[in-house]
């Protein structure tokens, strides 16, 4: 989860944290959920495509979407602190030309994000309160496909997340993670034209293709 309202993202994302993300990205690649969004990015097709993620990190499935042909990258994030690595792993796969970051909150600023052909929204909406409204905000720039993925609703995972908040407000963090409906966020896309091509899951997670309609 690498996005959400700056002040509390701020507590929980920090440099040392942006530092082992690069560094894991190094030794094992994309994770399980990772790699099945990048599975979902690709099927919609991405050669000479524009690829925008919002909160990408390190912009590390921005990088895989560039190695398999995408024209151009761009990660929005709220936080600073991925910057310096996501620069260090777009130097390293030789995109430097090919990519560019940018701190900003697309919500408050729509401008911030350039539209493009696949739009790239993973782990990010559980970390906001208004993630039914940055979905939304995703959908508007997307030309072509969005992938999203979001938690599950599962009793277990409920349960395990209400224990999470509860510990970040014993600790005085503002940081919440926040379970939004499948249907809301489906909903979100369809206002602006989007609808479900795919979807997939892991243990905890769900991902959605979402397809604008021709």
């Amino acid at each position: 989860m690498s996005c959400c309202r700056a002040a509390s993202c701020e507590e929980m994302f920090k440099v040392r944290g942006a530092r082992k993300s690069l560094e894991r990205y190094r030794r094992k690649g994309l994770d399980g959920l990772d790699r099945l969004v990048l599975a979902r990015a690709v099927a919609g097709g991405v050669e000479g495509a524009d690829v925008l993620e919002i909160g990408g990190g390190i912009g590390a499935i921005q990088a895989e979407l560039l190695g398999a042909g995408a024209r151009y990258g761009e990660v929005v994030e709220l936080v600073s602190a991925w910057e310096p690595f996501a620069a260090e792993l777009a130097h390293e796969k030789g995109f430097e030309s090919r990519s560019v970051f940018r701190v900003a909150d697309v919500l408050e600023d729509p401008q911030a994000a350039h539209p493009a052909d696949v739009v790239v929204l993973n782990r990010v909406v559980c970390c906001s309160p208004d993630g039914v409204e940055l979905t939304r905000s995703a959908a508007r720039l997307t030309r072509r496909t969005l992938v999203l993925s979001f938690p599950r609703r599962a009793l277990w995972l409920r349960v395990g997340i209400g224990v999470m908040n509860a510990f970040f407000a014993l600790i005085g963090r503002s940081f919440r993670i926040f379970l939004h409906r499948r249907e809301a966020l489906v909903a979100a896309a369809a206002d602006v034209g989007l609808e479900v091509e795919n979807a997939g899951r892991t243990f905890a997670w769900e991902c959605l293709a979402l397809r604008r309609a021709s």
